[in-house]
């Protein structure tokens, strides 16, 4: 991973990202309702929420939710202004820095990430030393991305997330967590050309693995091969998005 190059293209993205995040939306609106369905009484709580952005799921959580704290962290310090007028009366503090250092205060009742950890290196990791940050009880809660995700740009350009599977990050969690829940959805999205997908996930950020820019030919290249190969009748083209949804507690040694 180029976190560098990821953080550019999140930076570039702040602008655009609500306004283009229609998939992240829906992901966002599952994550907070899981939780407040899982994790029924989380008032006066801890909350650690990694990749916040510009507050998405943030807004999302909050309603009808009051954390005794709430720190939110982003790779990018660009997103700072967009987490204020936050609905909540609870103390929240914004720390900028790459996540997978785990440098955060142990104590949280909750962690949550909704759709950022398919960006770090070692999720795996990651994942399993949030358990370090918890208190006894406390839960970590995360959406990320599976193998289908993007599967149309992916056939063309051979460029793609090593994304986990379902069962992958089942195996892995279940022997550091209870694993109270776990989902998956494949949605499907609809854009009028391949022009279209490429400036969408270019409004979203999601263009942080590639560091060249196309060519003129290669872009022409590339929407005449996704046409062909996904096309509609009407013309229309479709991308699919695989999200993970996870929540998993920290028992007792």
């Amino acid at each position: 991973m180029d976190k560098a190059l990821i953080r550019q293209r999140f930076a570039k993205a702040t602008d655009s990202y609500d306004r283009q995040a229609g998939m992240q939306k829906h992901v966002a609106r599952h994550m907070a309702e899981a939780i407040k369905r899982h994790i029924p009484d989380s008032d006066g709580w801890n909350v650690l929420e990694i990749g916040c952005g510009t507050g998405l799921f943030t807004r999302e959580y909050l309603r009808g939710v009051r954390p005794g704290r709430l720190l939110l962290n982003d790779i990018c310090p660009e997103v700072e202004p967009y987490l204020s007028g936050l609905p909540t009366a609870s103390p929240i503090r914004f720390q900028a820095c790459d996540a997978e250092t785990l440098r955060f205060p142990a104590g949280q009742h909750l962690i949550v990430s909704c759709s950022a950890v398919q960006w770090f290196e070692r999720p795996e990791r990651f994942l399993s030393g949030c358990r370090e940050l918890l208190t006894t009880g406390g839960y970590l809660a995360f959406s990320t991305f599976g193998p289908q995700n993007v599967r149309e740009v992916a056939s063309l350009t051979s460029e793609t997330l090593p994304y986990r599977s379902l069962e992958e990050l089942r195996r892995t969690l279940s022997g550091v967590y209870q694993i109270v829940y776990s989902r998956e959805e494949i949605l499907h999205f609809t854009f009028p050309s391949p022009l279209d997908v490429l400036k969408h996930l270019q409004a979203t950020g999601v263009t942080g693995l590639r560091s060249r820019k196309w060519t003129k030919g290669q872009l022409e290249d590339f929407c005449q091969r996704y046409h062909r190969q996904y096309a509609a009748q009407d013309g229309t083209v479709p991308l699919t998005y695989h999200p993970i949804y996870m929540i998993c507690k920290k028992q007792g040694k």
